[in-house]
């Protein structure tokens, strides 16, 4: 059984963090899931095995259920965003405090059932923890807003969410809302990786760059988190 699981992105390399793990697939009724276990950590890709499924086509309820089969009580996300915030600039990384998702999935499709969304402070004081210990700069609180995907914001549709919230991904809040109601702890670490389209000008090259540059220092965090979490 595992502890905590984390649930990675696409450009997530898993140099040394992975090294050992074992490889697993984990049926649910919702799809298999492939995961990878070390110990007492489980680290999911979020796009499959292959890095090629898209934000839109995710399967999270099989995600998360599989971890939940597989134990594990509490779960990290790691995040590529767009900042909706001049003053949130690429290379920042941000453990958000709350979310906005107006069309979240759910666990309860026949039952009349409600929870009260919210990101765990206990596990983003872990997530500060590790930044602490090693040395990578957090930014503890942010509004994160989810898009659909898996195209880019248009400029009119980043003026309205600016209003909302500090961060834009595409993953997170369907991740966050789904652990929750099957009781999981959920907090998440978000690469700032570009300016939302309209906040500045996206260049895909730059926002390449921005990614590689700021993976390795996700992966330090994650890996902390990791070894208090394995003992």
């Amino acid at each position: 059984m595992a502890r905590i699981g984390f649930i990675i992105g696409s450009g997530f390399s898993g140099e040394g963090a992975l090294e050992g793990a074992e490889q697993r697939i984990i049926k649910t009724q919702y799809g298999n899931v492939f995961l990878y276990q070390k110990g007492k950590v489980v680290f999911l890709p979020r796009h499959g095995k292959g890095k090629n499924i898209p934000p839109h086509r995710v399967n999270h309820r099989a995600n998360i259920c599989a971890l939940n089969l597989h134990g594990v009580e509490k779960i990290v996300g790691i995040n590529s965003v767009g900042s909706l915030k001049e003053s949130i600039k690429p290379g920042t990384i941000v453990a958000p405090s709350d979310y906005v998702h107006f069309s979240p999935p759910t666990f309860f499709d026949f039952e009349l059932r409600f929870i009260i969304p919210q990101l765990d402070q206990a596990l983003i004081g872990e997530i500060a923890a590790a930044s602490k210990k090693t040395k990578i700069a957090v930014k503890k609180s942010g509004i994160y807003v989810q898009t659909r995907g898996p195209r880019l914001e248009t400029k009119a549709e980043i003026k309205i969410i600016s209003k909302w919230g500090d961060i834009v991904g595409m993953t997170m809040a369907s991740e966050a809302t789904l652990a929750q109601e099957l009781g999981i702890k959920y907090a998440a670490i978000c690469s700032v990786d570009n300016y939302a389209n309209g906040i500045r000008e996206i260049k895909t090259q730059e926002f390449s760059k921005m990614r590689e540059r700021n993976q390795p220092r996700l992966e330090k965090i994650m890996k902390e988190m990791a070894r208090r979490n394995s003992a």
